[in-house]
């Protein structure tokens, strides 16, 4: 069921368009805090067969009217009913409207309805606003040796997982 709130609608990507913004959107971001890695541009580039086909999903934000996509968010999945948030980005233009914090919120829930019984997420110290975003929604720090993955992104200084 999708999230709404804020003047904004949650659900999960729908077309090429969705996975477009989705790429659009992460590129943006990552492109200018740190470097745009291979496995990103794979990822990002393949929404549908690198996340949603393994049993994962992307949710988009969708402004009410347009339907432009102005948020997103990534849920992977690992064996063992385990899933990464990952992938999480909001328009510059429509930040500071709560839009991530919905998106925190959808994700979670549909994690658990994919039966997911474990979240983590990686994340960098760069990034304080979403760090206290995923704490509001539950998430606690954990080290290195804790995560479900053995190769994982070099720009990862703050693991977390829902507790």
């Amino acid at each position: 069921m999708p999230h709404a709130c804020a003047s904004i609608t949650v659900s999960s990507i729908a077309s090429q368009r969705d996975a477009d913004a989705f790429y659009a959107l992460n590129e943006e971001w990552i492109s200018r805090l740190f470097t745009l890695e291979a496995e990103d541009r794979a990822v990002l580039g393949d929404p549908f067969g690198r996340i949603v086909a393994p049993g994962g999903d992307v949710l988009v934000a969708r402004e009410p009217g347009s339907g432009t996509v102005v948020g997103c968010i990534a849920l992977l999945a690992y064996p063992d009913a385990v899933f990464e948030l990952a992938k999480m980005a909001v328009a510059p233009a429509a930040q500071g409207r709560g839009i991530a914090r919905q998106l925190i919120a959808a994700a979670i829930d549909r994690a658990r309805a994919l039966g997911g019984t474990r979240l983590f997420l990686g994340t960098n110290t760069k990034l304080a606003p979403a760090i206290h975003l995923y704490e509001d929604a539950g998430f606690v720090r954990i080290t290195r040796d804790r995560l479900p993955v053995s190769d994982y992104y070099a720009r990862a200084d703050v693991l977390m997982e829902l507790t």
